[in-house]
């Protein structure tokens, strides 16, 4: 269980929320709640895992890591 306000407790959390809030959230107003978390999914969904790169991952995006890692993995068992 993490200690309120220790960012360190879970650093890749708190990491993810400083990125959307400054690709996403703070370059637009949002005109309804219904709005922004549907751009929060589609930014999620169809940017963040499909397409930015991340340097922790090798430069790969959430979903080509996946991919690999189940590519090696499986290499791995036989």
């Amino acid at each position: 269980m993490s200690r309120k306000g220790d960012p360190y407790d879970n650093a890749c959390i708190e990491s993810f929320h400083a990125t959307i809030k400054k690709e996403l959230i703070y370059r637009r107003r949002f005109r309804t709640k219904a709005e922004a978390i549907r751009l929060v999914n589609h930014y999620i969904g169809s940017f963040y895992n499909k397409k930015r790169k991340h340097s922790t991952l090798g430069y790969c995006s959430p979903n080509q890591f996946e991919k690999k890692q189940g590519v090696e993995e499986q290499e791995n068992i036989l």
